[in-house]
C-alpha cells in the first residue's frame, strides 16, 4: 500500500551576483559564501496513508510543482526528508521522459521500464495502452509530429496501464479534450476505490472536490492551510482577492462547517434569506416551488460601481448555479456611503433533494478580483425535500415531457 511522508521539506536554489561569482566560489581558497539563497519551499509538513486522495492548489509560484519533483525523487531537498512506500506513477510534464524523435511505441517501452515494467510485459499491455491512448496511426509516428493533447493521453495511459500504489499528477490532464478528462478522472476514481493513494495538483474545483477527501493550500513556499476541499478552496479563491486593507477570516459554524470571508468592508450583506412566493422566510423548501433569495447590503463608503452576485453550492461545495447584477445587466452605480440596498433575487427551485449554501460576493465588477468589497461563504443554508414530485435523482428537477411511439 502507498504512502506518503514529508517531514520538513524545504528548498532553495543559490543565486549569484554575477557570473564569476559562482566560479569564485568554487576555485578561489576559503570558504567564503558568494550567492544567497532563494528558498522557494520551506517547512512543509504532511503525511498520506494508503488509499488517501489529497489535492495541492496555490497561485503559480507557490511552489507546488517543485513540491511533486521533490517527492518523486526528480529534485533533491535542501532541507528535510520524503518518505515513499509502494510502486509510483506520476505525470508531471508533459511528455516528461518522451524522446521527440522516436515513436509513440518505442517511447512507450522506455516509459515503462522507467516504470519498473519489463519489456515482455510492456509488449503484453500495449494493446491497452493504445486502445486508452486513442491515438491511432499516430503510435508508429514520431513523438515530435503530437500534439499537446496526444503527447498526454499516451503518457497518461503509459502511467496508468497498471494501478500505481501512489499516483501523482500534476497539471497535464488540463491540456486535454473534455472526453479525454472525463476518461482519465473514471479511471482515477476506479484506482481510488481499489486503494491507490493520490496526489494530484489543480486548478479545477470541481475535479478537486469529487476526488479528494483532503486539499492542501500552498502559498509563497509555505503550507498555508489544510482542511477539506470546500473550506481550502474558499480560502484559496478570498486569497488570490486579497488587496491593501484587506481581510481573510475562517469561522467554524455552528453546523461545524468552515465559513469564509474576505474583503476590504466598503460594502457588507446585512441579511439574507430565502422565500416562498407568499414572501415568508424559508429554511425548507418543495422541489421546483417558486423562490425568492433576498438580500440586504449595505455600502460603507462611496461606491461607484456594485455588483451583487451570488452562489448555490451542494453539501459538498460543489457549485451549483452562480449569477450577479453584472451579467444581469442590473449594476447599480453612484452608490453613497450608507445607503442600503435591498435586492430580490426570483427563480423557481429546480433542485434535488439535499442540504444547499448561498455565497454572496460584492465587487465592482463581474469578478470578485478586482474591488473586492466582500465575500461569503456558507451566508445562509437551506433543505430541499421532494415533497409531491416523482421519485427522480441528481441535484436538478428537469421534469420531461415524455411521448411514446411504437
Amino acid at each position: 500500500m502507498g504512502t506518503i511522508d514529508v517531514s520538513n521539506l524545504g528548498k532553495a536554489y543559490k543565486q549569484y551576483g554575477n557570473r564569476w561569482s559562482r566560479l569564485a566560489e568554487w576555485i578561489l581558497p576559503g570558504k567564503q559564501q558568494r550567492h544567497k539563497l532563494k528558498w522557494v519551499l520551506n517547512d512543509i509538513n504532511f503525511r498520506l496513508s494508503p488509499g488517501d486522495a489529497v489535492g495541492i492548489i496555490g497561485i503559480n509560484g507557490a511552489g507546488k510543482s517543485t513540491l511533486l519533483k521533490l517527492i518523486t525523487g526528480t529534485a533533491q531537498p535542501t532541507t528535510g526528508s520524503v518518505t515513499i512506500s509502494g510502486r509510483v506513477a506520476a505525470l508531471l510534464e508533459l511528455g516528461m521522459g518522451f524522446h521527440p524523435d522516436f515513436t509513440g511505441r518505442q517511447n512507450v517501452f522506455m516509459a515503462g521500464q522507467l516504470l519498473g515494467l519489463a519489456v515482455d510485459e510492456i509488449a503484453e499491455l500495449m494493446p491497452q495502452i493504445e486502445s486508452f491512448a486513442e491515438i491511432g496511426d499516430y503510435i508508429d509516428q514520431p513523438v515530435r509530429v503530437y500534439s499537446s493533447g496526444m503527447q498526454m493521453r499516451l503518457a497518461f495511459s503509459v502511467a496508468t496501464v497498471r494501478r500505481p500504489d501512489v499516483l501523482i499528477v500534476d497539471e497535464a490532464l488540463s491540456v486535454g479534450d473534455a472526453y479525454f478528462q472525463h476518461k482519465s478522472f473514471d479511471r482515477i476514481r476506479q484506482f481510488r476505490k481499489q486503494g491507490t493513494t493520490l496526489l494530484i495538483v489543480s486548478h479545477d474545483r470541481a475535479a478537486m472536490q469529487s476526488i479528494c477527501d483532503r486539499a492542501i493550500l500552498l502559498d509563497a513556499g509555505r503550507l498555508a492551510m489544510q482542511g477539506t476541499p470546500e473550506e481550502v478552496m474558499d480560502y484559496y479563491n478570498a486569497l488570490i482577492a486579497e488587496r491593501e486593507g484587506s481581510t481573510v477570516e475562517q469561522v467554524r459554524t455552528a453546523e461545524g462547517r468552515v465559513q469564509t470571508t474576505s474583503g476590504n468592508g466598503m460594502a457588507r450583506v446585512l441579511e439574507v434569506a430565502l422565500e416562498n412566493e407568499h414572501g415568508q422566510v424559508m429554511e425548507v423548501m418543495n422541489v421546483g416551488v417558486p423562490a425568492t433569495l433576498r438580500v440586504r447590503v449595505q455600502a460603507y463608503a462611496d461606491l461607484p460601481r456594485l455588483v451583487m452576485g451570488y452562489m448555490i453550492k451542494d453539501r459538498l461545495g460543489h457549485q451549483i448555479f452562480g449569477t450577479n447584477t453584472h451579467h444581469l445587466q442590473q449594476a447599480i452605480t453612484e452608490v453613497r456611503a450608507g445607503e442600503i440596498i435591498e435586492y430580490f433575487f426570483r427563480f423557481p427551485l429546480n433542485l434535488g433533494p439535499g442540504s444547499y449554501s448561498i455565497t454572496t460576493a460584492l465587487t465592482s465588477t463581474e469578478t470578485h478580483l478586482g474591488d473586492n468589497y466582500e465575500w461569503r461563504d456558507l451566508v445562509a443554508i437551506f433543505e430541499v425535500l421532494n415533497l409531491t414530485r416523482l421519485p427522480f435523482l441528481g441535484t436538478s428537477w428537469l421534469e420531461p415531457q415524455l411521448e411514446i411511439r411504437r
